[in-house]
């Protein structure tokens, strides 16, 4: 096995992850602010995350993974006010839609989902710390952070902090520009919006001080990896660090790592150029769960993905491509006896497989390791020179891919139908197999416009039939 590398926004250097602690890694991921459905660009981050949690798993580590729920700032509270409902009535509709779509697209559950309202104690305690050491100060009952007191303000986002204009302060949750301001850590009350009662007053958290008190208070006041989309590098984890590093002294987080934008047909997702889509508004135009993964896993996470509707055609014709050879592997007769030249193939694209995933997790390069050695065995099977023997190694091989990508499996109708989208109407792996079954049973009984009856109900339905030298049958989705 390779030695893992990650690329640290840190250091902004390419670096061997080694955690704190040997076998154990402690994980914190900004999830989403639960004011709407999340977008494709948000879960183009969350597969990312998905991709290296699997990844580091099947490397025989052991996490401790949070992500935490944004479930209060500026926009809930406006929204839920507008509503005239409780945050937790407002925000638990996006909070289910997202789990829901997670568990469609085989996101992985960490071990901790945690929300920022179950959590307000504890970041009341860190800024009363951050107080006792005089980096805040008090204005009309809210609490600011003094960013001229942390001497490393910018270290993860190079911001240059030249002109900054010593207590001008941001109150919003989001900056509007790229500029460095006392931030608001506890935000006093406006009439008629939520408020919680406190040691330090009335009011709620600003938006950077939930992450700090929730990573440290799960995790401990050092975590091994804080990942989240590039846009969140400044503000949000810079202040993050500044909160974090001031109230311990200690470092914060030790590997910093970050996905770029996602772009849609080489623009920017909004909503004003009518391309801004949630999972469920491609659910919506038959696009499958398989396929968006595949397409959102594609390319390595530091690089910017251009999503467009023939990448993700493509992206479900290569998901067929695999299910299609896996069931090759599964259902073919291969002649008997080892082919050692396969063998050797075999072993060759597992290990450029996991070199691809320990360089900075290149999904591209882990995808041509998988997708050169399904041609060149699908070629030698055609050919008759693949080996019964090989089958089982072809077979792990595929298994340990699945791990970290998941779209082997043919559940998408399932997936789609517990969203409440009707079912594909391509029959599933079991019913062709049975039809395929019921096929050959007619064959060997000579019923010959049986036999093609079925092959044609299959045609019609999206599956052609190959039938191979051998006897067996194989079978595609067009």
């Amino acid at each position: 096995m390779h030695e893992i590398h990650v690329h640290n926004t840190l250091s902004g250097k390419v670096e061997p992850f080694v955690p704190l602690k040997p076998g154990v890694v402690h994980m914190y991921t900004c999830g989403p602010t639960v004011y709407d459905y999340a977008h494709i660009g948000n879960y183009r981050t969350f597969v990312f995350q998905d991709i290296l949690r699997r990844f580091l798993k099947l490397r025989g580590f052991r996490l401790t993974h949070v992500m935490n729920l944004t479930d209060v700032d500026d926009r809930i509270i406006a929204n839920a006010a507008a509503a005239g409902v409780s945050l937790r009535a407002y925000t638990e509709k996006y909070v289910q839609a997202f789990f829901a779509d997670c568990k469609t697209l085989s996101i992985e559950s960490p071990e901790h989902w945690i929300r920022a309202t179950d959590n307000i104690d504890s970041m009341v305690q860190l800024i009363q710390k951050l107080q006792s050491k005089t980096y805040t100060y008090n204005s009309e009952g809210s609490v600011y952070y003094r960013i001229a007191k942390f001497k490393d303000y910018g270290k993860l986002s190079k911001i240059d902090l030249n002109g900054i204009q010593s207590g001008a302060r941001v109150d919003n949750d989001r900056y509007e520009k790229e500029s460095a301001r006392d931030f608001a850590l506890w935000k006093a009350p406006k009439p008629g919006e939520h408020f919680w009662e406190t040691a330090i007053g009335p009011g709620r958290p600003g938006w950077h001080i939930e992450c700090s008190a929730m990573a440290m208070k799960f995790l401990g006041e050092t975590i091994d990896i804080h990942t989240g989309g590039i846009d969140l590098a400044f503000p949000h984890h810079e202040n993050e660090i500044a909160q974090s590093e001031a109230a311990t002294g200690k470092p914060f987080v030790r590997y910093w790592l970050h996905a770029e934008h996602l772009l849609v047909e080489g623009e920017k997702m909004s909503k004003s150029l009518g391309n801004f889509f949630t999972l469920r508004d491609l659910f919506g135009k038959g696009y499958k769960p398989s396929a968006l993964r595949f397409a959102l896993a594609s390319v390595p996470y530091r690089r910017q993905l251009n999503f467009t509707f023939d990448g993700l055609q493509q992206a479900a014709s290569s998901v067929e491509r695999l299910r299609n050879f896996a069931a090759r592997l599964k259902n073919e007769k291969f002649p008997a006896g080892k082919q050692a030249a396969m063998a050797e193939r075999i072993a060759k694209a597992a290990d450029d497989f996991d070199g691809g995933l320990s360089d900075d997790l290149n999904t591209a390069q882990a995808l041509a390791a998988v997708f050169d050695f399904v041609r060149e065995a699908n070629i030698a099977m055609d050919k008759g020179e693949f080996r019964q023997a090989e089958v089982k190694a072809a077979q792990e091989f595929l298994a340990t891919f699945d791990k970290v990508f998941v779209v082997l499996e043919d559940n998408d109708p399932e997936k789609l139908k517990a969203l409440g989208y009707s079912a594909s109407e391509g029959p599933g792996d079991a019913e062709i197999e049975e039809l395929v079954a019921e096929r050959q049973a007619a064959r060997k009984r000579k019923d010959f416009a049986e036999s093609d009856r079925i092959r044609n109900e299959l045609l019609k339905r999206g599956i052609l039939l190959e039938d191979t030298k051998d006897g067996s049958v194989r079978w595609k989705r067009k």
